[in-house]
């Protein structure tokens, strides 16, 4: 996009460049000297217009800057907070994580011991209420096998039913 300053070069540019040579000379030349003036003028004029339009547009553009600038170190400062955090948040997750699975480890070594514990323990009671059971057993029939002797001691169940009296098992005398 050329500027106002900028054609009015370019014009006097052709006004020389197309101009006749001076008698006797390649390197001078003839042009109308006014008009010449007036482009250089025009220029002259036009030349704070496109400046000033050059100075907004810098302005413009380093504002812009700054702006991208301020912005880009917000977004990096986040990123370097939320990656900071990632990091620290990072080992005690994994942390977290194996101690939980080293308290799940020992909650099911606790409860894998306890019903060890329990089921031994029942069979030891089964066997304790076994051998009660059986001595108790064993002592019913000694109380029963002494209950037939006691009734059978001392002559026949006959004798003892034609005298008359009945003998009685003394469970007191026994013990």
């Amino acid at each position: 996009m050329a500027t106002a300053v900028d054609e009015l070069l370019d014009m006097l540019f052709d006004m020389i460049d197309e101009a006749k040579n001076a008698a006797f000379s390649s390197d001078k030349c003839i042009i109308d000297r006014d008009k010449a003036l007036d482009l250089i003028e025009d220029a002259k004029k036009q030349l704070p217009v496109d400046l000033a339009e050059a100075r907004k547009i810098l302005n413009a553009r380093n504002e812009y800057l700054a702006a991208a600038k301020r912005e880009a170190d917000e977004i990096r400062k986040r990123a370097e907070i939320e990656a900071n955090q990632m990091v620290s948040d990072a080992p005690v997750m994994a942390q977290a994580r194996q101690k939980a699975r080293e308290i799940l480890s020992h909650a099911d070594e606790e409860a894998k011991k306890t019903c060890r514990e329990t089921n031994e323990y029942c069979v030891d009671l089964l066997r304790r209420t076994e051998d009660a059971l059986a001595a108790a057993h064993a002592e019913m029939r000694q109380v029963h096998n002494q209950f037939r002797s006691g009734m059978g001691s001392g002559g026949s169940g006959d004798r003892d039913r034609s005298s008359g009296g009945s003998r009685m098992y003394d469970a007191e005398a026994d013990g």
